[in-house]
């Protein structure tokens, strides 16, 4: 990716901060438990919801198998229906292909479409530096991008802000980006989505360039599907002349017929509704209608690193429905912000450390920002287990290990800051590998019961000030099973 936000910390100093702000938490509370309700309500609908699931995650894991191959495909059916295919490896080379793209059309304004990949690699920054203004058209980013703020959200951007801060915003900043906000702009959801129609309205008519993610690519076909919710995409993938479209590799599809799965399990793990209000397919170009142009660049960016890791691999069956974000009670606390990346909550606290690294502190710490409870994994359309790759993150982020990076086998060293951890892991593989040493320490443990502090100390109090530290028992396990015979006796 393109590195972490500027001078974020790390999760726990960000998180430690961000539950203080009341009003934030306040958002966070009454977006989530909305949203995932909702949600709720639409899955209860349907009777084959765990078959849908399972039919999503073995589509993807079979298409991350054989991702090559597909690839090849999706670039033979792009060129073939008149688009061109541009690779890139990384964020540097995506944004300098984009920025040489749209100077070549000679013009400096763009329109996007919401897109977590170009968030990813930075190009809003990066066209800006070559004198080329992108205008975001979805909602949420508009009032991200004229609040000068950062995405909080994978599908509700600005979920951190409420109605009387988003009016604010727009009276104060849309007259320098293009119509200002009309007088007397109240907070009413009415009144501020005539605001931004009527604004965002002169740059669809105007713009020669778009530019867009997709949700999906169809390698048989050389389909792209967006689907969203406001007609914003629909403008700015049907109006310009030129249409750019940036997709991480991982958003592949073989056959049309799969994208039947998706389209019912996405709407209703991200709206909650039955189906998205708008769902635009293009197959490269056509003389009849839409863009008379069509660039597809393709990013790796760390995708290919993630893929050649067993466990965490499953991170890329990700559709960016964010349910994780709404069911998580660390991010309901926290907020996006406290991630240090566009991929907050449970999945950008596995997918973020891997198209990153763990070379600095916020990533090195984002496999431990969350409680395990596994609530993530319950709500996934595509299964990935989440709690599963954390802990597999944890175990990178303290013992180091063989890693790819950049398409290279490295070793990483440990992590500063895990010494004492990695020392109680290494006594407890000992003492669970000598069972003489394990029964001596269990007798060792219930005989000086009463004598157990109720909390712990040192680095310790942090865990024991919200939980109670368990009761040791009277006497271990098999000193029981000896004594009553497997418990034959009746003793208790």
């Amino acid at each position: 990716m393109s590195g972490t936000y500027l001078g974020m910390p790390a999760f726990p100093k960000a998180a430690h901060d961000a539950v203080r702000d009341e009003t934030l938490r306040g958002n966070l509370r009454h977006a989530t438990h909305t949203i995932r309700a909702k949600r709720a309500a639409a899955v209860a609908e349907v009777s084959d919801w765990a078959l849908l699931r399972e039919a999503g995650k073995r589509i993807k894991d079979h298409t991350l198998r054989h991702l090559d191959r597909y690839l090849e495909q999706l670039e033979e059916s792009v060129t073939a229906a008149g688009g061109t295919v541009h690779w890139a490896v990384d964020a540097e080379e995506a944004n300098r292909i984009v920025a040489d793209l749209v100077k070549a059309t000679g013009e400096s304004e763009v329109v996007k479409v919401k897109s977590m990949a170009t968030q990813e690699i930075g190009l809003n920054e990066a066209l800006e530096a070559e004198g080329i203004r992108a205008y975001e058209t979805d909602l949420a980013e508009l009032i991200v991008q004229l609040g000068k703020d950062r995405p909080s959200h994978i599908l509700v951007p600005a979920i951190h802000r409420n109605r009387g801060e988003i009016r604010d915003i727009f009276r104060r900043e849309m007259g320098e980006w293009g119509r200002p906000a009309p007088e007397g702009l109240t907070d009413t959801p009415s009144e501020l989505a005539e605001a931004a129609r009527l604004h965002l309205r002169e740059k669809f008519l105007r713009a020669k360039v778009g530019i867009s993610g997709a949700n999906f690519m169809i390698a048989e076909t050389g389909t792209l599907v967006v689907v969203e919710s406001e007609g914003n995409g629909r403008m700015c993938l049907t109006l310009p002349e030129t249409l750019i479209s940036v997709v991480g590799i991982e958003k592949i599809l073989p056959t049309w017929r799969d994208l039947e799965v998706f389209l019912q399990t996405l709407p209703r793990s991200s709206t909650a509704e039955r189906m998205n209000p708008y769902t635009s397919m293009w197959t490269g170009t056509t003389d009849e209608d839409g863009p008379r142009t069509f660039h597809l660049v393709l990013i790796d960016n760390g995708r290919t690193d993630t893929l050649a890791d067993e466990v965490g691999r499953q991170a890329l069956r990700c559709i960016r429905c964010s349910a994780c974000l709404n069911v998580c009670p660390v991010y309901e606390r926290a907020g996006g912000h406290a991630y240090g990346s566009v991929y907050p909550g449970p999945i950008g606290a596995i997918l973020s450390p891997q198209l990153r690294g763990t070379a600095s502190e916020i990533d090195a710490s984002l496999p431990y920002a969350s409680s395990l409870c596994g609530a993530c994994y319950e709500v996934c359309p595509v299964a990935i287990d989440i709690p599963e790759v954390l802990v597999h993150l944890r175990e990178r982020v303290v013992q180091g290990g063989p890693v790819t990076r950049e398409g290279n086998k490295v070793v990483l060293k440990p992590a500063k800051g895990h010494a004492a951890e990695r020392a109680a892991m290494r006594a407890a593989r000992w003492t669970f590998s000598h069972p003489g040493a394990l029964r001596t320490g269990q007798r060792m443990a219930s005989r000086t019961r009463r004598l157990h502090p109720r909390t712990l100390p040192g680095p310790g109090r942090a865990w024991s000030g919200s939980r109670d530290l368990p009761t040791v028992p009277a006497e271990p396990f098999r000193d029981w099973w000896q004594r009553t015979g497997g418990g034959k006796d009746g003793a208790k």
